[in-house]
């Protein structure tokens, strides 16, 4: 189903996104002029379910839109959210097959188009962003809106789709570590009276990873067909399809040679401490899904969404031990191998009515949610793998492995889900809102050769409530509180079943300004979420049990300021005091990976303000402040670092554009985190594209 959420921006706001359009020539359909002539902007968003502005919802969302994709040009979905707040992006460096990010200290669930994109273990989905209109950040948790997931909150992915203003880009792209790309967008009717519509893209890329010897070819093509089956009714057809092949990126280093002095220095960012001519990645993922809409009457809107993924993986990587000593020249070396597959369903089932009465504004969701995942494959994980001396590598001395000691493994999660949630604007000012969710989640786990057999069933009542109050002067406070479940697929050793499920709930009160003194708005926030039946590791059998608590407080706060006709100021700040018990007995601590402080400012300049018309210059600062290693493995604090992306784009001419792309721009050596292993951040990116628009 497609459905639109609009956030209607003030004349001030609509501004800010006119200065942006003028160099991008294209980005965006609309042309430069003075902000009294601007009509009215919208920004859809699509994960709440509900048409309600963003503005008016009790909830904190940050959306993504196509025109920042199209300036940060991002080549991984987690590179896109590197300036939004709250969110702590790829803590375990950049790695070449799996999209790292954390939403408020806890991991995220991913969604295309709201339909969950399963994970169990290295068995992931990656998301092209060349075939995005738009990522949209639902924050904390959210099972009111899609059922059990992890309570950092939900990273929806918006596909292209057909439009009624037909785009056509070509793009070519070339950039350091050998990057070549070529991607095509084309849009238009398929039939004469415009009552059927598509959309064809496509990519080809090849790029070298960040350490030596790691490299990816890909193959991305996702077409999708509007229909106008009636004037009530429109149905969306869509699919992707997704190839990687090449040699993973495995970022594990030792804590020796990154955060801790050794006598022979730093370990080199590039170093592969695994087999760069034995690793193998390889991807192949394909979806195939629609969404229906039809206007029942003039006040319900029913609609459903369908989606079938299927994603073979196969990969071999070898890794080195974590390592503390500072003396050890020689580390021991382990290799994880998986080849399977996975496949899920979803079907989405929802209606929703809007309905006024004398001083009240109505609304009702309900719905009914069904999901299937299921995993199965061989896997094998030795820890005997050889060893490895991290300052001067030599490869080749390990002993290749035998498919005879391979593990069965099938996991299947089966979802059956229930929602409904009712809102009421009472005299166009106060918002109310009350949800409540009941899921049972069916999961088996099996292995013929370990002669394992599980099975678990979980029931779950999830429930979500919040206040907000909209003042003349533009500020609208609010409150909310939100639950979360997440369902784990692995067994505990300790018990010889099924871990329980994960429970979480989130306190959340904010407020959003849009005053109008100033060209721009202001978003403040503070949130409280806490985590049950967490794993702690027993520090004398090191198995994990489901005694632990994990929460994390915080505090964000974003604005974007039109400074003057030709200049637009965005920046954010992020406290987040994110604690585990998982401590090795030492009580409760600051948790691993998560900073507490981050922030983020970005200036874009319009020079056609100063007589260059199509010259845009963007630049930014984005800082990440210190975090702590796992306390159950040690108190290692991981420095601070500050870095600076720059972005210069030209429009040649109406349909030419040229855009270079430079992110850390110093070529900053830092560690972006510390779990265990230690994690080296991205080094410096360029890029350089010509886009061609028809």
């Amino acid at each position: 189903m497609r459905v639109s959420y609009p956030i209607r921006l003030n004349l001030l706001t609509k501004a800010i996104l006119t200065v942006i359009a003028v160099p991008f020539g294209g980005f965006v359909s609309f042309q430069s002029q003075a902000a009294d002539d601007i009509e009215s902007i919208e920004v859809f968003a699509q994960a709440l379910k509900i048409d309600t502005p963003a503005q008016e919802t009790p909830k904190a969302v940050s959306i993504l839109t196509k025109e920042e994709l199209a300036i940060r040009a991002p080549q991984k979905l987690d590179e896109a959210l590197r300036y939004t707040s709250g969110v702590t992006v790829q803590p375990y460096g950049a790695d070449n097959d799996t999209d790292w990010f954390k939403v408020r200290g806890f991991d995220a669930a991913t969604y295309l188009d709201g339909n969950r994109l399963f994970r169990d273990g290295y068995y992931t989905w990656l998301l092209e962003p060349f075939g995005l209109q738009q990522v949209e950040v639902v924050k904390g948790p959210s099972a009111i809106l899609f059922g059990e997931a992890p309570p950092g909150g939900v990273v929806n992915a918006v596909l292209k789709k057909p439009s009624y203003a037909p785009p056509g880009e070509i793009r070519l792209e070339v950039g350091n570590n050998n990057l070549k790309s070529i991607g095509l967008d084309v849009s238009g009717q398929a039939n004469e009276s415009n009552s059927m519509r598509y959309r064809m893209v496509g990519l080809l890329k090849s790029n070298d990873g960040e350490l030596n010897g790691s490299q990816n070819d890909r193959i991305y093509f996702a077409p999708s067909l509007e229909i106008d089956i009636s004037n009530k009714t429109i149905m969306t057809l869509m699919a992707t399809y997704l190839k990687d092949d090449g040699t993973p990126t495995n970022p594990f280093f030792p804590a020796a040679g990154t955060v801790i002095d050794t006598p022979y220095g730093q370990i080199d960012p590039a170093t592969n401490l695994g087999e760069p001519d034995y690793d193998k990645y390889k991807r192949s993922q394909m979806s195939v899904g629609y969404s229906l809409e039809h206007t029942l009457n003039d006040t319900w809107v029913l609609s459903q969404k369908f989606n079938y993924g299927h994603n073979d993986l196969f990969l071999r990587s070898a890794y080195a031990f974590p390592n503390s000593d500072p003396q050890a020249t020689q580390l021991y070396r382990g290799i994880v191998f998986r080849d399977g597959n996975n496949q899920s369903v979803t079907l989405d089932n929802k209606a929703v009515a809007n309905w006024n009465s004398e001083r009240l504004e109505h609304t009702l969701l309900a719905g009914i949610d069904l999901q299937y995942h299921e995993t199965n494959g061989d896997e094998q994980d030795n820890y005997s793998f050889g060893t490895i001396d991290p300052w001067q590598p030599e490869y080749g001395n390990y002993t290749a492995l035998d498919s005879a000691n391979n593990i069965d493994r099938e996991i299947s999660k089966s979802q059956v889900s229930a929602y409904s949630q009712y809102q009421v604007k009472f005299d166009s000012q106060w918002i109310a809102l009350v949800g409540a969710r009941y899921d049972e989640v069916k999961t088996d786990n099996q292995s013929n050769k370990l002669a394992q057999q599980q099975s678990q069933k979980d029931d779950q009542l999830s429930l979500n409530a919040g206040v907000m109050y909209l003042a003349e002067s533009g500020l609208s406070p609010y409150a909310s509180y939100a639950q979360s479940f997440e369902v784990l697929s692995t067994i505990d050793p300790a018990t010889g079943e099924l871990y329980k499920p994960l429970e979480g709930e989130q306190v959340e009160l904010g407020v959003k300004y849009q005053p109008s003194f100033i060209d721009g708005y202001i978003n403040a926030s503070w949130f409280d979420i806490t985590q049950e039946n967490a794993l702690v590791t027993n520090p004398a059998t090191f198995v994990a049990t489901q005694t632990g608590e994990v929460s994390s407080q915080g505090i964000e706060l974003e604005t974007v300021t039109q400074a003057s006709q030709s200049v637009k100021l965005t920046a954010s700040y992020t406290y987040t005091d994110a604690t585990t018990d998982d401590t090795a007995g030492q009580g409760t601590k600051q948790a691993g990976l998560i900073p507490k402080n981050a922030a983020s400012v970005w200036v874009d300049y319009d020079a056609s303000f100063a007589g260059i018309n199509g010259l845009n210059i963007g630049s930014g600062l984005r800082y990440m402040g210190e975090s702590k290693d796992s306390p159950a493995s040690s108190d290692l604090t991981v420095k601070s670092a500050t870095l600076w992306d720059a972005v210069v784009s030209y429009s040649i001419a109406e349909q030419w554009q040229l855009q270079l792309n430079v992110n850390n721009i110093l070529d900053k050596e830092y560690v972006s985190a510390c779990d265990y292993y230690c994690y080296y951040g991205q080094s410096r990116s360029v890029v350089l594209s010509a886009n061609y628009r028809f």
